[in-house]
């Protein structure tokens, strides 16, 4: 992997005169196509690296709790955690979705064949209906599982792909569960989830919503009018955000970021636009300078300073896609692109050969960047 892959991007940590949307369409493409094999690697070893692994479990009584990660969630045990190992399993199907011509075809479709075993998913079904398991996943684990049967179904409709159809059948019971799981969670969360964390409500939100949508399409709204009803409830009147507090010293989301992202799924473009004026003033000012300024990461090997990287690079996928929202000729549109080079800039190096506290989730980031 190059020293910088990001520097035909933004030499200069910003896009050049005239930079456009477009322009960054098919950069980003280049770039996701360079290292679409390397992506695809490091995923199909996490996903079989079950040690070490970060379970949580509430103990009820002495020996309640007697199994190994493999035990407990026969898909997902590895990738040191369950919703990296969701989110690297969303990474190898959206690969094979984006960029076929790139990545070991055979050798993916075989590695998922054997994970996504119909036994196997039926018992992640039930562990996502356990209370305690289903509430260390929420909203985070649940919006990603939504997102990865949405990806195995769109690689069916986009090319007739046989094992997506397979796939996507096999996981139902999943997302029966998680379905269920939203529905009953949702009308009682009364107040939004702020925190650039796993609990954040809106990135959980957004990334269920376009299975949501799906499962509109085919009869059944009560998710999506669900998830929409709640983001507006949540977020519909926020004015003046306090960016210029980003980031906590945890963060690999930006509170701010991933609201607007979510409102670009759940507004209108021009209602979207008036609400992103109102919510973040000073965007084509490039204020709050905090929110256009790429975290420091001081140490890879530790795990929560580790998440800034994330930050970074999910931070270019929200800009990314507020400028796509927005209208071409938006003045804020260039100081949109230019944070989107920047912090793409920042942290794209380190997906691959840094510490494993970044290499078992931060690809995942990479790609939804870059794909």
């Amino acid at each position: 992997m190059p020293e910088n892959p990001a520097a035909d991007l933004s030499p200069a940590g910003s896009p050049p005169d005239g930079f456009s949307a477009a322009d960054f369409s098919a950069e980003r493409a280049r770039l996701l196509h360079a290292h679409a094999a390397g992506y695809s690697r490091l995923a199909v070893d996490n996903i079989a690296r079950e040690f070490p692994s970060d379970i949580h479990h509430t103990m009820t009584e002495p020996g309640d709790f007697p199994y190994r990660p493999r035990e407990r969630s026969p898909v997902f045990f590895g990738s040191f955690d369950w919703h990296s190992c969701v989110e690297m399993h969303w990474l190898l199907v959206r690969l094979l979705r984006t960029a076929a011509g790139a990545v070991p075809g055979p050798q993916i479709r075989q590695v998922l064949d054997r994970q996504f075993a119909p036994e196997a998913l039926a018992a992640e079904a039930r562990f996502m209906a356990q209370p305690d398991d289903a509430l260390r996943q929420r909203p985070y684990g649940w919006g990603w599982a939504l997102a990865l049967i949405e990806e195995t179904t769109r690689l069916d409709q986009d090319a007739g792909d046989a094992d997506g159809r397979r796939w996507a059948a096999v996981m139902e019971p999943l997302g029966e569960a998680l379905t269920s799981n939203f529905l009953t969670w949702l009308p009682k969360a009364t107040y939004p989830i702020r925190y650039g964390m796993h609990s954040n409500g809106a990135l959980g939100l957004s990334r269920a919503l376009p299975y949501a949508r799906r499962r509109a399409e085919g009869g059944d709204p009560r998710l999506a009018d669900a998830i929409t009803a709640t983001a507006r409830r949540w977020f519909a009147g926020d004015t003046d955000y306090p960016a210029g507090w980003e980031p906590s010293g945890y963060d690999f989301l930006s509170p701010a970021l991933t609201e607007a992202e979510l409102m670009t799924r759940v507004l209108p473009g021009a209602e979207f636009a008036r609400w992103l004026g109102a919510f973040l003033p000073g965007i084509a000012e490039g204020e709050p300078a905090a929110l256009f300024t790429p975290a420091i990461v001081s140490d890879s090997s530790d795990g929560w300073i580790a998440h800034l990287h994330g930050l970074n690079l999910s931070r270019a996928w929200c800009w990314r896609r507020l400028a796509e929202a927005l209208p071409a000729d938006d003045p804020r549109v260039p100081a949109t692109l230019a944070a989107v080079a920047r912090h793409t800039e920042a942290s794209l190096p380190h997906v691959v050969g840094d510490d494993y506290m970044v290499e078992h989730w931060l690809a995942a980031y990479a790609v939804l960047l870059l794909s």
